[in-house]
């Protein structure tokens, strides 16, 4: 993610000397037309967007804890261009996650641990709530399904970019953290957000998904 802003507020001198090293895939799904503007920088359609961003860690370590094989789920009302910042947002937390897992992910996520993570987290404005609920991944290249129990429902299907059925991709965007690799263009069938305790609650069909390969990586 080519972001060069730095939260010094959020970088905690006493957890800073560990790292992380996370890979997998990054999902947003979100109110945006298709493809989404926010993922190249540009503003948001209607001014404001209603969006999920998904990290599924197919490995890596936290502060040397394990976090492999789980997902973390930022909702977010961004009420403008996404790299200014202001996000309003819940943490979803996945429940397989044992205590120790999910203080890792949330000292990572939430920038304590520097490095790129803490430019991603100084664009979150408030942290309104972190759920642990069960979470179900099953996308791959914006086609299936996420779903965090009673809270986040989406079914995606890809944009085929010729008759052989190709997916659309898009290269290098603000937003692709794996230099070269494809970012997957698709559309949400379903795409529901239910967290009316946090004054989160929309439902938007047949708008953006971009799924990508991601990597974040800081060792002090």
């Amino acid at each position: 993610m080519n972001i060069t802003t730095t939260n010094t507020t959020t970088t905690n001198t006493t957890t800073a000397n560990s790292g992380y090293h996370l890979k997998g895939t990054m999902l947003e799904i979100c109110s945006c037309a298709v493809p989404c503007p926010c993922f190249i920088g540009e503003d948001p359609d209607g001014g404001e967007c209603f969006g999920v961003i998904a990290f599924h860690l197919e490995k890596g370590k936290a502060r040397g804890v394990d976090v492999a094989g789980l997902t973390l789920v930022n909702v977010a009302h961004i009420p403008g261009n996404a790299l200014s910042g202001n996000w309003r947002s819940v943490l979803l937390v996945d429940s397989r996650a044992d205590d120790e897992q999910v203080e890792a992910l949330l000292d990572a996520f939430g920038g304590k641990l520097g490095g790129p993570l803490a430019d991603l987290a100084s664009l979150v404005g408030e942290v309104v709530a972190v759920e642990r609920v069960p979470i179900l991944h099953e996308a791959r290249e914006a086609e299936g399904s996420l779903v965090a129990e009673g809270m986040l429902e989406a079914e995606l299907a890809p944009i085929q970019s010729s008759p052989d059925g190709t997916t659309a991709t898009l290269h290098d965007s603000a937003f692709t953290t794996v230099k070269g690799a494809p970012a997957y263009i698709g559309k949400s069938r379903r795409y529901r957000v239910t967290l009316p305790q946090h004054g989160m609650e929309w439902s938007f069909d047949g708008h953006n998904t971009i799924q990508t390969r991601w990597m974040m990586e800081h060792a002090p």
